[in-house]
């Protein structure tokens, strides 16, 4: 197995070397050529087969699969590494076989020369023979070693100019689900911890506040007193209600099931309290994950920037490309937010457990942008 494993990498290093000098010559030509805007289409199209040519070689003979990436910077590396491992490969199997070949005909036509081989101490007496056939074993073994070492040089420069090939990238997929289902499950336990402390810092005051009232009310044995301690309950019974009804929303908003992102961004933007500017440019609806996940993050950074911030002018954009859709939050606040902090933390998990990206820029002073880009499609695990 190793040793059909050698042969499909010797093979792979030496049609890199072919390539090299094809890459070389094609470099030769093509930075000069570039000078010249009628041949950079014809350029750039013989750059694409070389580099396909490459992503081929590696795929076939050294394993690497990799679907894209590459550019001349890639081209000019293996145009310099491409020819000189292959020369030494060639140059290693040659010697080699000559040695071993000169050895074995010396000691058959038995026409070897002594060949005294002195060390401190030590004095041997060989013969020309056997110098050819162990220098030739060393220089052949040598030389296998240099092309596994040029096919792991392939690797490197792939993974490096070309991207990870798909056993790097199952690796790299399986950390991020596993560090992202940690995620998820430490936002759902702050996101119950906020609810409780919501239930228990506004709900349940109001609720103890009305029962307090109406327990006056009961046992007041003037009417008029007790006809004001029940107005007083009634009133606090409608600030409970809208205490809920705040406490629901915070959660999760019905106006995103019913009407849309669209509808539920301008009913953020009518409680907010300042201009909020709100520039909504999709065409449909995006999948139920990917709203939600658009909507927290306009809402979070919405309500940061007031509360903490002190902004006065807030614009969210959101919109769309071929594959993918981002909302972008931004604020003429103080400037200054942590990304590490709870809020922000929490909206980084949820961008990232759906294959986003989550930045925030917000020097001292601002101002502030907060932006998330998430695929049009839920990822499927």
């Amino acid at each position: 197995m190793s040793g059909r494993r050698g042969a499909r990498i010797l093979v792979g290093v030496l049609a890199g070397a072919v390539l090299g000098v094809a890459e070389l010559l094609f470099l030769c030509v093509a930075w000069p050529a570039r000078l010249i805007p009628v041949a950079r289409a014809a350029l750039d199209h013989g750059g694409e087969r070389l580099l396909a040519w490459e992503r081929a070689r590696l795929a076939t003979w050294l394993g690497y699969r990799t679907d894209a990436g590459g550019g001349y910077g890639f081209l000019a590396v293996r145009a310099i590494v491409g020819p000189v491992a292959g020369y030494g490969v060639i140059a290693g199997v040659i010697l080699g076989v000559l040695l071993l070949s000169g050895g074995v005909r010396d000691l058959l036509t038995g026409g070897s020369e002594p060949v005294p081989v002195d060390f401190p101490g030590v004095k041997l007496v060989s013969n020309v023979g056997v110098v050819g056939l162990v220098t030739g074993t060393f220089v052949l073994a040598l030389t296998a070693a240099g092309v596994f070492a040029a096919g792991a040089a392939d690797r490197l420069l792939a993974g490096r100019f070309l991207g990870p090939d798909g056993r790097e990238r199952m690796r790299r997929r399986i950390a991020e689900l596993t560090a992202t289902r940690s995620d998820i499950v430490r936002a759902v336990d702050d996101e119950r911890r906020r609810i409780e402390r919501d239930l228990h810092d506004g709900v349940q005051q109001r609720g103890l506040a009305l029962a307090m009232l109406l327990g006056r009310a009961r046992h007041d044995a003037d009417p008029a007193r007790s006809a004001g301690l029940v107005a007083q309950a009634y009133d606090e019974s409608r600030r409970l209600l809208d205490e809920l009804r705040s406490v629901a929303w915070r959660v999760y908003p019905t106006a995103l099931d019913e009407l849309g992102l669209r509808d539920a961004l301008a009913g953020v933007a009518e409680r907010a309290g300042v201009p909020v500017t709100v520039r909504y440019e999709i065409a449909g609806r995006p999948v139920s994950e990917i709203e939600t996940a658009l909507y927290f993050v306009a809402r979070e950074a919405i309500t940061n920037a007031i509360k903490h911030a002190g902004a006065r002018d807030i614009l969210v954009v959101v919109r769309e490309d071929e594959r993918t859709v981002r909302v972008a939050v931004t604020d003429d606040g103080a400037g200054g937010a942590d990304p590490a902090g709870g809020g922000l933390s929490g909206l980084a998990r949820r961008v990232r457990a759906l294959d986003g990206v989550f930045t925030v820029d917000s020097p001292p002073g601002g101002p502030t942008r907060i932006a998330a880009t998430l695929p049009k499609e839920a990822p499927c695990g």
